[in-house]
């Protein structure tokens, strides 16, 4: 009987002939080709063994591997150690399948059946989560491949990444949520491109897992009182983060969804120049998220917002900022020059109070029409960024402004103009925030670029070549990228709402960012400023 009559035949439930036994013996190990798969089946000290013939690390063949201490296989590539008997990785990475094997009428047989779903799914996760917490980024990759193979759905690996990470942020939400709504952006973009949509899903658990890498617990208050906005509002700004989250957690329990916390969630991110805008970008993220991957995100997402809010920085409180608080108490009852017509232009090269003050005179604008000039003015400033700061070490703390302070200009505005369409009694808080970013990036740019060299002919494309380049960015650090990607896709969003020459400023601008060298580490620069401030005594 042929070897193919006898796998075609002679089955018996779910086992298949494999090989004679004699191919065996003469090396105790063959590989055999069953149903499409590759095994590799060994003669060790302990009986004959069965298994995936390709490692689940890289491919290589097993079968050309080493059995020591009777039944451990070792992978010859990179020294992998696997236990024959169950498929257990001895160093603690991805696992083996293994397979039953008998000896029938001197022939080999191997049985083929899947574990049930559920079994298969949670070993999956288990195994993704061993990845996330060691941060195996090529293992995390391959173990969402699996469960996309598995028939479950990808984006289960997003709703365990907040799962696993919200608890371990010590002060609340870091960019990589952020990014996970952006690479879900694009995933949800992208449907039939799979490769694209594995990367959405790897950048997004890579950067989580690479954030809460050795991250201990920091455990929430589980207290929980009836949600009032009034009274929300007042314990973040006296930063009570025990009654705002219990207030949270009480809305949630009554049923209370995204958009019932969303005006003072609003409200809470612009009562203060927050973290330089953080966390009013985090708004916007955070409902994107609750949308596309379901309610059981919302708990941990917004509990975790409103402790980073609650740790934010407010920067109109320190002294730099310190005309921006009168001047927002002025909208609204200050004369104003309506004969005056700046263009986006005259914000530029003027520091933070001048700014503040044109910012002021034209606030019997529209606030959409403002929001423009502003927006420009952002993007152009962005666009003359001086590259030389990058070079300095003698300068004082202060004068720690990179590209990143200048894209987070463009991303929060974007998120200015979402939230204050939705809420307008918060657009002098928007406004003048974004105439902070303008006046305090002033002086680090020059006015060396034009628009028109870095921007041809077609916008559109030019923001979706830049996207297609930040989608294989080959950038080490989550952080470099993250924001590559967010401000292109806050660009290509504002490029969308405006057919004037603001879209061209806005595209010049993140052209330049993603075309230029970024400073990351300053290292004579920081042994200057500590020598300097350790010398204060």
């Amino acid at each position: 009987m042929s070897e193919l009559t006898k796998s075609t035949n002679a089955a018996d439930g779910n086992w298949h002939f494999a090989k004679p036994v004699a191919d065996l013996k003469e090396n105790n190990v063959t590989m055999a080709r069953v149903s499409g798969k590759q095994i590799a089946i060994f003669d060790t000290p302990q009986g004959i063994r069965a298994c995936d013939n390709r490692c689940p690390h890289e491919g290589f063949p097993l079968s050309e591997g080493s059995i020591s201490d009777g039944c451990t296989l070792t992978c010859n590539w990179h020294n992998w150690k696997f236990n024959l008997d169950n498929g257990d990785n001895l160093y603690g990475g991805d696992r083996l399948r293994t397979y039953p094997v008998e000896v029938r009428e001197g022939d080999l047989w191997v049985e083929l059946s899947d574990p049930p779903y559920a079994e298969r799914y949670d070993t999956i996760v288990n195994s993704l989560k061993e990845a996330f917490d060691d941060h195996e980024y090529d293992r995390i990759s391959r173990e969402i491949a699996r469960l996309k193979q598995l028939g479950a759905d990808p984006l289960e690996a997003l709703r365990l990444t907040i799962e696993w990470s919200w608890q371990k942020m010590e002060f609340g939400w870091t960019h990589a949520f952020a990014g996970m709504a952006d690479w879900l952006m694009v995933y949800e973009e992208n449907p039939e491109d799979a490769e694209l949509q594995l990367v959405c899903l790897l950048e997004s658990v890579g950067h989580a897992s690479f954030d809460v890498l050795r991250e201990s617990i920091y455990p929430y208050d589980e207290s929980v009182t009836t949600y009032d906005e009034a009274g929300f509002l007042a314990a973040v700004e006296n930063e009570d983060q025990i009654t705002a989250l219990a207030m949270l957690r009480g809305g949630l329990k009554d049923g209370l969804k995204f958009n019932d916390f969303e005006r003072g969630l609003t409200h809470a991110a612009l009562a203060h120049y927050n973290d330089f805008g953080h966390s009013l970008i985090y708004v916007t993220k955070a409902e994107y998220l609750i949308e596309k991957l379901g309610v059981q995100v919302a708990e941990p997402l917004l509990l975790s917002l409103v402790r980073s809010i609650i740790f934010a920085s407010r920067e109109d409180k320190i002294p730099e900022f310190s005309h921006y608080q009168a001047t927002l108490e002025a909208w609204g009852n200050a004369e104003t020059d309506t004969d005056l017509m700046p263009t986006a232009e005259d914000w530029l090269n003027k520091g933070i109070n001048r700014s503040l003050k044109l910012t002021l005179s034209q606030s019997h604008l529209q606030p959409i029409n403002l929001y423009e000039k502003l927006l420009k003015a952002n993007a152009l400033s962005m666009l003359n960024f001086d590259l030389s700061q990058q070079d300095k070490t003698h300068v004082p703390i202060s004068g720690n402004v990179g590209w990143l302070d200048f894209t987070h200009a463009l991303t929060f505005s974007n998120a200015v103009r979402k939230q204050c369409a939705k809420y307008p009694e918060l657009w002098p808080q928007g406004l003048l925030q974004m105439t902070c970013f303008s006046g305090r990036n002033a002086n680090f740019a020059t006015e060396d670029n034009d628009v028109n060299a870095w921007c041809g002919d077609d916008p559109s494309a030019e923001i979706n070549a830049i996207l297609e380049q930040t989608y294989d960015h080959g950038l080490g650090e989550y952080i470099i990228s993250v924001h590559w990607l967010k401000t292109a896709w806050a660009v290509r969003e504002e490029m969308n709402e405006f057919q004037s020459d603001t879209r061209r400023a806005l595209l010049a601008s993140v052209k330049r960012f993603v075309h230029s060298p970024l400073r990351r580490k300053q290292t004579r620069r920081t042994a200057y400023q500590s020598l300097k401030f350790v010398a204060k005594g």
